[in-house]
């Protein structure tokens, strides 16, 4: 029961965070540069969330070669990059950390 108690709560806060800058629209400014910074919001909330999946290993700062995680996210930005396609980057991605991760 608390878990299912924890799930609406959280399912809550989730909707009311979204909601807010929905039902908050009409307060924000009509100016073309606030409109085009906004783009570059889901960047970076994405580069936020997954940043920390390939540079933190064993709750440490882990940038050392070895790293498999760093060289499976940089053959999916070289797949972002040339096919501007995310399923394409998402396949390739995990395609070559599972691969890295079985040979080495």
């Amino acid at each position: 029961m608390e878990l299912l108690i924890l799930i609406l709560v959280c399912s809550g806060i989730t909707f009311l965070l979204r909601y807010s800058f929905i039902a908050a629209s009409k307060y924000l400014p009509k100016n073309p540069h606030f409109q085009d910074m906004l783009r570059f919001v889901p960047p970076t909330v994405l580069a936020a969330l997954i940043a920390p999946e390939i540079f933190v290993q064993n709750s440490s700062f882990d940038f050392a070669p070895d790293n498999l995680r760093i060289w499976a996210a940089a053959l999916a930005f070289l797949a972002a990059y040339f096919t501007r396609n995310v399923l394409a980057t998402i396949a390739t991605g995990m395609i070559a950390l599972w691969c890295l991760q079985s040979f080495f």
